[in-house]
């Protein structure tokens, strides 16, 4: 194993897969399709092989968090609250963040039946597009600075405390905040957070997105690769936009396709890149578990730390 795994059990997807006994993808081919990103590749076998492994294990931390609750409840002579689940999830732009968090509400659903499942996105917390422009870092959309770090750092505390709460919601479509549009997210038993910077710290304060999380994943890959798939996914948003004029891409559609294929380089190049290198990867070890894909998008090794 390499240093910079070393606090981690490195699994192979092989021996992942025979810690879950159970076969039944608890969802069907038609709907893993409905929920997976564009240019994502994932299969009823990975649900099985790698997710309800990764359910079963959810569960004992499930069970860890309530009987630490109620552990703390004695000790302090108080009444015990219930508390919901978070879980952070984070990786590089084009990686799968999306499909796996989707992925995971619906067989957390159907795993406990009783239970709320909410999923947000840390893209809601950009700050809008006037704001960034105002600020001159427009170019910097992704980057730490972009984020309005103390609205979404109120939003865990208060969802941890068993508030409601409203959040912002970001459209890819038009590439900015709707404005008149609001997620309400009311006590829910688990929450999934996603997002490229929800283990980042936030700059001069003492607290951290990380001490709300009860369980936490990092989506990993070569770079080479998370390189292909998003200018893949790139080229797949082209033809989504052509008949939409309202759609950010849309303007990219009547250049040549070479001058479009350069914008996206320069793009990964000098935005993504240089945020996944200074500010995403160097927080993977702060997950719990890391999930590594390979080239064909599937998971082949698993790193849960010790």
């Amino acid at each position: 194993m390499t240093r910079e795994f070393i606090n981690f059990n490195d699994i192979s997807r092989e021996s992942w897969q025979e810690l879950h006994q159970h076969t039944k993808p608890l969802l069907t081919a038609e709907e893993l399709e409905a929920i997976k990103s564009l240019n994502d590749k994932i299969s009823i076998q990975d649900v099985i092989d790698v997710y309800l492994p990764l359910i079963s294990l959810i569960q004992i931390y499930k069970k860890a968090q309530e009987n630490l609750s109620f552990a703390k409840s004695i000790f302090l002579k108080k009444e015990a609250c219930q508390r919901p689940f978070i879980i952070g999830i984070s990786g590089s732009v084009a990686v799968g963040k999306s499909t796996t968090s989707r992925l995971l509400q619906i067989l957390l659903s159907r795993t406990f039946k009783n239970s709320k499942v909410e999923m947000v996105t840390t893209d809601g917390f950009i700050y809008p597009n006037s704001v960034l422009m105002e600020r001159q870092i427009l170019n910097r959309k992704g980057f730490p600075e972009s984020y309005n770090m103390e609205l979404l750092l109120n939003f865990l505390d208060s969802i941890k405390n068993g508030m409601t709460a409203e959040i912002p919601v970001y459209s890819h479509e038009i590439y900015d905040i709707l404005p008149d549009e609001k997620q309400v997210i009311q006590s829910p038993d688990f929450l999934i957070l996603e997002g490229i910077n929800v283990f980042q710290n936030q700059k001069n304060t003492r607290l951290y997105m990380t001490g709300y999380f009860d369980f936490s994943i990092y989506i990993d890959a070569d770079i080479n690769n998370i390189k292909k798939w998003y200018l893949e996914r790139f080229d797949s948003l082209l033809e989504l936009a052509k008949t939409d004029k309202n759609n950010y891409y849309h303007r990219f559609v009547h250049m040549e396709r070479e001058d479009v294929l350069k914008i996206a380089e320069d793009t990964w190049g000098s935005i993504n890149l240089v945020n996944l290198k200074k500010y995403i990867e160097p927080t993977r070890n702060r997950a719990e578990l890391i999930l590594h894909k390979a080239s064909d998008h599937k998971i082949d090794r698993i790193y849960l730390k010790k």
